[in-house]
């Protein structure tokens, strides 16, 4: 596992421009880790939409014994039935299966992503069902390992900002915007740690 090249200059960042991530930040030692298999990033990230990082988890062990070696093929041969046995929602079944068919079908170009910028990235991600800006903000940290990205709507990132800075949950815009610029040009780093300040498991998609 290789360490994001930005990791630490966005710590040290942080760590200057905010007491309370930087308490936050020395506390946790980890690092956001990347996986180069956009596949799986998306369809971790769909079976991760709308619930908790621990009910998350818990779908996709059993995802992943459905299926061992998670493939586009293999994704299309599986049974609705049997994905629905893993606890996915008929929803979230039809999305895994459109993504599969634009891997297989090859219109998904994870090249020409790579060379988008984050707005751009996000545009091309979400033109396909199932995948919305809190899905594409996702790939944009997991997959394509982006510095700056601020999911603002992301309830672990709500709720750690919450606590951590005694705000009244739900948060409102104006302090969500002021928190992205404040942690600008490092948020992926920011949430990271927010993420680890109120839930020790550890984020994967």
């Amino acid at each position: 596992m290789k360490i994001p090249s930005y990791w630490n200059e966005g710590k040290k960042f942080l760590i200057k421009k905010d007491k309370t991530i930087a308490k936050i930040i020395k506390r946790h030692k980890g690092f956001l880790v990347s996986r180069n298999d956009p596949f799986y990033s998306l369809c971790r990230s769909i079976v991760g939409q709308q619930i908790s990082v621990k009910a998350a988890d818990s779908i996709w062990l059993k995802f992943s014994k459905t299926m061992p070696k998670l493939t586009p093929k293999n994704l299309l041969a599986v049974t609705k039935i049997k994905l629905s046995k893993c606890g996915l929602s008929r929803q979230k079944i039809s999305y895994l299966k459109i993504i599969a068919k634009e891997f297989v079908g090859k219109t998904f170009d994870i090249n020409t992503l790579k060379k988008l910028n984050d707005d751009e990235a996000i545009k091309y991600l979400i033109r396909l069902k199932g995948i919305g800006v809190w899905t594409a903000q996702m790939f944009l940290i997991f997959n394509l390992n982006r510095s700056n990205i601020f999911p603002a709507a992301d309830i672990g990132l709500l709720r750690a900002i919450s606590k951590n800075y005694k705000i009244k949950y739900p948060i409102e815009k104006s302090k969500l915007e002021f928190f992205k610029k404040k942690w600008h040009p490092y948020n992926t780093v920011a949430t990271w740690h927010m993420w680890k300040s109120i839930d020790p498991v550890e984020v994967e998609y």
